[in-house]
């Protein structure tokens, strides 16, 4: 949440005094409206590397910048995921959809016995992709974001699994070469409509960007550019999956069989998700 710097209902220390104690950071952020102030307390502990920074870091959670932005990481699917300033941060709801993509790739690899080939699209940090790169082990792996910012964090995120993070808008920032050769194309894509973006936390309406918030009118646009690409990049069998509410699943139902694809609706009640995976069938004379 975002608060006025009089949320700090006690000054912090000065640099160069005595640190923080635990009590004294919980205290300063309940203050502010933390929910969830001893276990914020214990992270900002544990990732602060001297008094000053620890100092530095509450008033910066105190003040409302997302906790993930505060300590540069946020736990995604058991994998911390770097998280740079002024990057969309990963929602465990998407977990979900990454589990979906897991099994999908996994039965995509013993069919073809290849390692297939995974695409992160509207990537953000690229936590989707490094989840799936770990679980799959072996995978050809690209990631695309339109913001520069997300860009960065993700090429740190994604290079220890080999994996490429291009710029651009959707497709538009992807090789040529991959042109009907996607396994799995996982797109996390906006989908919160325009005039409800308002109603969004602060933390998350003011210090993400809104193009990774932002999904137009009915909170579809982007999803329907998405699904009206795919079959040109999916292989023959291939997988696009994407994130949406329950309520607009329908109508994005019906955009993935208006381009093609072959949909089903997979939900999870615990994470409160819903996915829509739509499948390319297979190349004409294959049995």
């Amino acid at each position: 949440m975002s608060f006025p710097p009089s949320a700090l209902s006690s000054p912090l220390p000065a640099p160069g005094s005595a640190p923080l104690s635990r009590a004294a950071v919980v205290t300063t952020l309940r203050a502010a409206g933390c929910v969830f102030a001893e276990d914020e307390a214990e992270l900002l502990l544990s990732t602060a590397r001297t008094a000053d920074e620890l100092a530095a870091m509450v008033e910066r959670r105190a003040l409302g910048l997302p906790l993930e932005h505060v300590i540069g990481w946020a736990e995604f699917s058991g994998r911390r995921i770097t998280v740079d300033p002024g990057v969309f941060v990963p929602r465990r709801r998407t977990e979900f959809l990454v589990g979906q993509a897991v099994g999908l790739g996994r039965r995509t690899a013993a069919r073809t016995g290849r390692p297939p080939v995974v695409v992160d699209l509207c990537c953000g940090s690229g936590a989707v992709g490094t989840v799936l790169a770990a679980a799959l082990d072996r995978v050809e792996l690209y990631a695309a974001d339109i913001e520069p910012a997300a860009v960065r964090c993700a090429r740190r995120n994604l290079a220890p699994a080999g994996g490429e993070v291009h710029e651009g808008d959707l497709f538009d920032a992807l090789p040529a070469r991959l042109r009907g050769r996607i396994d799995l194309l996982v797109a996390n894509v906006p989908y919160v409509p325009s005039e409800e973006v308002g109603l969004l936390p602060p933390e998350a309406r003011e210090y993400e960007p809104l193009v990774a918030l932002d999904g137009g009118a009915d909170g579809l646009d982007v999803l329907r550019r998405v699904t009206a690409g795919a079959p040109q990049w999916l292989a023959p069998g291939g997988h696009l999956l994407v994130e949406t509410s329950e309520r607009q699943a329908p109508q994005a139902v019906e955009a993935f069989t208006r381009n093609g694809l072959l949909p089903r609706v997979a939900g999870s009640d615990e994470l409160y998700a819903t996915i829509v995976i739509g499948t390319r069938g297979p190349a004409e004379g294959a049995g």
